[in-house]
């Protein structure tokens, strides 16, 4: 029996989170489901910097966890970008941070992405 999943701490939903091509709508059908663990962890190790260590510690996850998270976002992002499909963000196993935890360092958590700061009413947040 498999062990039951983590939630991982995530600061702020993300401010877009649907992308897609321009020109030919017809390729939006086929669209790519981007978690939001990791969209989280593109925007730390990418898009701040952060180690995968340093990742695993904010999101209180292992590390060899963040690498397969980490791995499965970028090959969704590339098979987006590379065959013109559709990225939606959204669904997973995910917290948003409350500012308190161990690690965060943000003081009241919100201050780390540029999204809203909880999820819409009726989005699920498991």
């Amino acid at each position: 029996m498999p062990r039951p999943k983590k939630c991982r701490k995530v600061c702020r939903m993300p401010r877009v989170n649907a992308f897609g091509p321009v020109e030919d709508p017809c390729l939006r059908e086929d669209e790519i489901l981007l978690m939001i663990e990791e969209f989280e962890t593109v925007r730390l190790i990418d898009h701040q910097g952060l180690t995968q260590e340093e990742c695993s510690q904010y999101m209180n996850i292992a590390r060899t966890t963040v690498q397969q998270i980490y791995t499965d976002a970028r090959q969704k992002i590339a098979t987006a970008l590379v065959e013109g499909r559709s990225l939606r963000i959204g669904g997973g196993s995910y917290k948003i941070c409350d500012g308190n935890g161990e690690g965060c360092g943000c003081g009241g958590c919100g201050r780390h992405g540029d999204g809203p700061k909880s999820p819409e009413k009726g989005e699920d947040t498991i």
